[in-house]
């Protein structure tokens, strides 16, 4: 059964089971039958794909140098253009990286808790984001929750949209594995909103917000997004929502229980976050995450 057909199954209204359990039962994630095709074209979505790469690359370009290397590499582009489809994927030139979360000056900012804090134990901060992810004939949205000292990842959600909601999804599914003393994020919408604050507010969680223009604040999960990308995103071309999940998926899993740190004596941000030793492996195993 094609996953066209599986998520036409899906009754939005049915009073028994939700969308999330509909979709469980179908196997397919809930992203694909939220997803709806973006209009933009194909030579557009293309020059999102490489605008997504030279600002990862460089996050203090503007609009100006991005569209003269597009010009260099070939593409006929305006400026106008370019700053259309940054504003489209939420990469300001006002910030030193992809601010695919947009402030709302109506949202309270909490201070920046950080500053000269020791980060010396799990679940001492955690913090999350959201970055751009290409497919074939449209993009989505990725949302992470990580601990900070550690670097696992607790949660991920993918969405078409960057509505709270899937934000909130992912906050709820971390927060079934612990909880933090202080939770830092930047200054987007999302993660301003009522709903999010008033949600880590309720765990009596500690809210901390970048100061503006400080990419820097949140520089681990920063480098979690340029590992992704360059590990696993830019090397595949997901057909659909289905095969960004299955990727990502699997590269997270990777990322926290195979992937060695050498400032944790090379263990895993599993082992780490978790408190164990190393564990030894055999081809088999490592076979299994691939």
């Amino acid at each position: 059964m094609s996953n066209g057909l599986r998520r036409s199954l899906v009754d939005a209204h049915d009073p028994d089971l939700s969308i999330r359990e509909q979709c469980q039962l179908l196997d397919i994630h809930r992203s694909l039958f939220y997803y709806q095709p973006v209009g933009e074209s194909p030579l557009n979505l293309e020059l999102m794909n490489l605008i997504d790469q030279i600002h990862l690359l460089d996050p203090c370009f503007g609009y100006r140098r991005i569209c003269e290397i597009l010009n260099r590499m070939g593409y006929q582009v305006n400026g106008k253009r370019v700053l259309r489809l940054m504003h489209k994927m939420g990469i300001s030139a006002q910030y030193p990286k992809p601010k695919t979360s947009i402030k709302n000056p109506d949202h309270q900012i909490y201070p920046y808790l950080l500053k000269d804090l020791k980060i010396d134990k799990p679940n001492q901060v955690w913090c999350a984001d959201i970055t751009y992810i290409p497919i074939e004939g449209g993009f989505f949205y990725l949302v992470a929750i990580m601990d900070w000292y550690s670097r696992y990842v607790l949660a991920w959600e993918l969405s078409n949209s960057m509505e709270t909601s899937f934000c909130l999804e992912a906050l709820s599914w971390a927060l079934t594995k612990n909880r933090p003393e202080i939770f830092n994020t930047d200054q987007g919408s999302q993660f301003t909103s009522r709903r999010f604050v008033d949600a880590l507010k309720e765990k009596q969680i500690k809210v901390s917000h970048d100061g503006k223009g400080r990419f820097m604040d949140n520089i681990f999960i920063e480098r979690l997004w340029r590992s992704l990308k360059y590990e696993e995103v830019y090397l595949y071309c997901y057909e659909d929502g289905r095969a960004a999940y299955q990727g990502i998926s699997s590269w997270i899993k990777r990322h926290n229980e195979l992937n060695p740190h050498s400032s944790f004596g090379y263990r895993t941000p599993e082992e780490v976050y978790f408190n164990q030793v190393k564990r030894k492996i055999n081809i088999l195993d490592f076979q299994k995450f691939f």
